[in-house]
């Protein structure tokens, strides 16, 4: 067969397969229709709220805003360069850092006990898990306003309670030393029970007959715990990781409300940090350049995170 040969078939022959695949594509466009048309608003509200904002974000962190006495002008990467040589963007990281772990681990591992204990459905379960599931409910401005009133020096709750036992109190909001820890209970006491959820979901995917077989067996509960349950939640463990570690990024109402990122800069995290720098410096450029690299960090980390439970499952 010579090269010249597909050019001499007939144009309607060619075309033929074309006109085929054509066919099928708007085939199976008008059947998806109603779909894609029930996703549109969230695809707009995405593309405005989400795409949009990081775009704007991404632009931003490249200009230096105009001044009374400056226009706006290009200038890059000094912007990020600024942001990474600011000692307090860098305490804001460590102190995030320190905040993702003291509230993720306590977090986790309250969930997980709390879904141990009340993994089997009957009434007095149901009602235990409603109520610790209850302070999920509350927004954290609110939560923030009852812990800041229990932290309350020489008046609050705890002061009242731990003055019987110890001679001297420390002012929880207002000690360097503390105040980072006092905030972290707040998270601690409003996530673990919403991570409980993924936990007793995790648990009811366990195969009973294998936890009867290893009953039978002889293998007792911590053993049951240790070679069954444990594997078994690997990838709830890993997906609940994920979240509480974008929660200990996004989430900043509380220091807004108790200490607005002090004493010392000692609860400042990287959400507040950035507000600072937009809102009460009206750097605006300084703003979006800590934004696009928290962004990148939280992207990577979740990149990694399901990279890891796809080959956990065997995915590509």
């Amino acid at each position: 067969m010579s090269l010249a040969e597909p050019a001499a078939l007939p144009v309607a022959a060619s075309a033929a397969p074309r006109l085929r695949l054509l066919k099928r594509f708007l085939g199976r466009f008008k059947a998806s229709l109603p779909a894609y048309l029930l996703l549109l608003p969230s695809l707009v509200f995405l593309a405005l709220f989400t795409y949009g904002a990081m775009g704007r974000v991404f632009v931003d962190a490249l200009y230096q805003r105009a001044t009374p006495k400056a226009p706006i002008r290009f200038v890059g990467l000094d912007n990020i360069s600024a942001v990474l040589a600011d000692p307090a963007f860098t305490g804001a990281v460590i102190n995030n850092l320190i905040y993702a772990v003291g509230t993720a681990i306590p977090s986790i591992g309250l969930a997980l006990l709390f879904a141990l204990a009340l993994a089997r459905t009957h009434a007095v379960n149901s009602v235990l898990r409603a109520a610790l599931f209850l302070p999920v409910l509350i927004p954290m401005v609110a939560a923030s306003a009852l812990f800041l009133f229990i932290f309350l020096p020489n008046v609050g709750l705890l002061d009242y309670y731990i003055g019987r036992l110890l001679p001297v109190l420390p002012n929880w909001l207002g000690d360097p030393d503390i105040a980072l820890s006092a905030i972290m209970v707040i998270t601690i006491w409003k996530n673990a029970g919403y991570y409980m959820l993924f936990f007793l979901a995790g648990l009811q995917a366990v195969p009973e007959d294998v936890m009867e077989a290893a009953h039978l067996d002889g293998a007792g509960p911590f053993m049951r715990f240790r070679h069954i349950i444990l594997p078994e939640l690997k990838p709830t463990f890993l997906f609940v990781i994920v979240i509480a570690t974008l929660n200990a990024v996004t989430q900043v109402d509380h220091v807004f409300v108790m200490t607005k990122g002090g004493p010392s800069n000692s609860t400042n995290l990287v959400l507040f940090y950035i507000y600072q720098q937009a809102v009460e410096h009206y750097d605006i450029g300084k703003a979006s350049a800590a934004t696009l690299l928290t962004l990148a960090a939280l992207m990577g980390l979740t990149a990694l995170s399901f990279r890891t439970m796809a080959n956990r499952e065997g995915g590509p």
